[in-house]
């Protein structure tokens, strides 16, 4: 059952700092810190390169390098799913690697152009859209489920602490050597979490539960997971209303930082070390804001500090007091980010968990890199000022949406595997590929109890459809109003077998079990199985049973 997001609703076991605990989780972490270093000391000086040309120039260095997730975020989320997580992660290492050592090369011999450095920072962004979803979806491989909570948030911690000593470095190294040492320093520094990659002896894992399907199948399947689970689906839309007003302070802050301040790129490394700092120091802070005021809370507060910190750099001309007012910020921006990391982590199973966050970095890094070229537009046409205004709105709005559209609770998912229901007893061995298959369940329903097993149903509707039903529906027999149909078709045998091995979660058996208790004592649901008989029977013609399949397939009405 979905239940608006409580103060209490997604436990925090130990301490904040309980996942570094665990070794391997710990070397990663601390292996990503300095490769996150390396990032902003990239972003640092791909943006200063360009700082001479116009904003929208400016700004697509956040478009290159976001972008890519746009394009290759579910490809690479059906690549985590389907392929040893770690060889994914290791070879977005070594394509990173590349790309960063090209940058360096060119920068070193005065041969990087714009589009050059647009285009390699579009290669990094597609090592980092490689990369995403397996890292995630690894989280809970390294972490106990109920720290996943504190996981993601020191996964914040780590972006925003190297946010706070990258930029700074970073605008250093370029104010005394140049830009081709900061990019050196990135290309190095992917070394460290490829070399714990190597050596983390990962436990045997279950077989990749996308293993033998096409692509566009895998795909299509991850889709329908997101769009029949309601939970999901709530995160992904608080995401929206954050994330393309929030862009405005990355994509604009190197313009504040020379047009309205007139910083140098140490200067602006500071700035950016400002809103670094606020969210290392948030990161102790977030537990008891979560207490205090809830999940949805927190949100909601975070978008309306963003929304102020915007509106107070649109009046700000003095370096001091812009730096004051961006450590806020960083409190405001790990505060929304790891409660949407966590809210999403605890609602997807294995079988789907990279693809389902795929789609979560999708619409998260999607949303910075198509708002980025725009929020340069509207400063290039109507003026900082009133780009940093609109952003700034655009939080508000977003934040009075949010109110009405809540995040749901957690209380009641149970992501862990459920391989509760029985081998079907068919009289013939289907080939993967039959189908499409025709799964029927009869139940007997008291009458006192037909109304909330209708309502019952609607879940086991959602469970059905996320775990491979094409169409669903459930039918009242006209002449004996006791009797109910649910009917619903998956495409083959193959996605039948994966209902009944790996894709059912224990929240799933919850709510199958929740509708058969109204069921009429002494008995049991009636399940058939009935397969395509327009090009020539599958059943063997001599076998009875196979007469009841046959029947079963024209008796039981249309599909909705």
């Amino acid at each position: 059952m979905n239940t608006v997001l409580s103060k209490k609703a997604l436990p925090e076991a130990g301490s904040a700092w309980a996942p570094l605990a665990a070794r391997v989780f710990r070397a990663l972490w601390i292996a990503q810190l300095v490769s996150n270093i390396g990032s902003w000391m990239q972003t640092v000086g791909a943006q200063w390169l360009l700082i001479g040309h116009d904003a929208a120039l400016v700004t697509l260095v956040q478009t290159a390098s976001g972008l890519p997730v746009v394009l290759l975020a579910l490809p690479s989320g059906v690549l985590a799913d389907r392929f040893d997580r770690r060889a994914v992660l290791l070879t977005a290492q070594f394509a990173m690697l590349a790309a960063s050592t090209t940058l360096s090369v060119l920068a070193f011999a005065d041969a990087l152009t714009p589009a050059l450095l647009l285009g390699l920072t579009f290669l990094l962004g597609c090592g980092t859209a490689l990369m995403g979803p397996a890292w995630q979806a690894i989280q809970p491989e390294l972490v106990e489920r109920r720290q996943l909570g504190q996981a993601a948030a020191l996964g914040a911690v780590n972006m925003n602490l190297a946010r706070a000593l990258g930029p700074a470095l970073g605008g250093v190294v370029v104010a005394a050597a140049g830009a081709g040492w900061v990019f050196a320093f990135n290309a190095a520094s992917y070394l460290g979490t490829a070399a714990v990659l190597v050596l983390w002896r990962r436990p045997e894992a279950a077989p990749p539960a996308v293993r033998g399907e096409k692509l566009l199948t895998a795909l299509h399947a991850g889709h329908r997971y997101v769009r029949h689970a309601p939970g999901v689906r709530r995160v992904l839309l608080r995401t929206v209303l954050f994330i393309p007003g929030a862009a405005a302070l990355w994509s604009l802050l190197p313009l504040v930082a020379s047009r309205s301040l007139g910083l140098g790129s140490g200067g602006y490394g500071v700035l950016l070390g400002a809103v670094g700092t606020g969210a290392v120091g948030g990161a102790f802070a977030l537990p008891a804001i979560r207490r205090a005021l809830g999940v949805n809370g927190t949100l909601a507060a975070g978008a309306l500090v963003f929304a102020g910190v915007l509106a107070a750099l649109a009046t700000i001309r003095a370096p001091w007091p812009a730096t004051v007012v961006l450590l806020p910020a960083g409190l405001a921006w790990i505060g929304v980010l790891s409660t949407l990391n966590t809210a999403v982590q605890a609602r997807l199973p294995g079988w789907v968990r990279a693809r389902g966050l795929a789609v979560y970095l999708l619409v998260f890094q999607g949303g910075q890199a198509l708002a980025a070229p725009l929020w340069g537009a509207l400063a290039d046409s109507l003026g900082l000022t009133v780009s940093l205004l609109a952003g700034s709105g655009l939080l508000l709005v977003g934040a009075v949406i949010g109110r009405r559209r809540p995040v749901h609770g957690t209380d009641g998912v149970d992501p862990s595997p459920s391989d509760h229901w029985p081998v079907p007893p068919l009289v013939f061995e289907p080939g993967p590929a039959d189908g499409p298959v025709l799964v029927s369940v009869v139940y007997r329903i008291a009458a006192e109890n037909r109304a909330a097993f209708i309502v019952s149903m609607g879940q086991v509707a959602r469970s059905r459809r996320r775990t491979g039903a094409l169409t669903w529906g459930i039918y009242q027999d006209g002449g004996d109003p006791g009797r109910f149909v649910e009917n619903y078709l998956v495409a083959s045998w193959s996605e039948h077998l994966a209902q009944h091995h790996g894709r059912l979660t224990a929240t799933d058996r919850r709510h199958e079990e929740r509708a058969r208790g109204l069921l009429v004592e002494g008995t049991a649901p009636e399940v058939s199985h009935a397969f395509d008989a327009a090009d020539g029977p599958t059943v063997p013609e001599t076998d009875a049973s196979g007469a009841s399949h046959t029947e079963a397939c024209h008796s039981l009405g249309d599909m909705p």
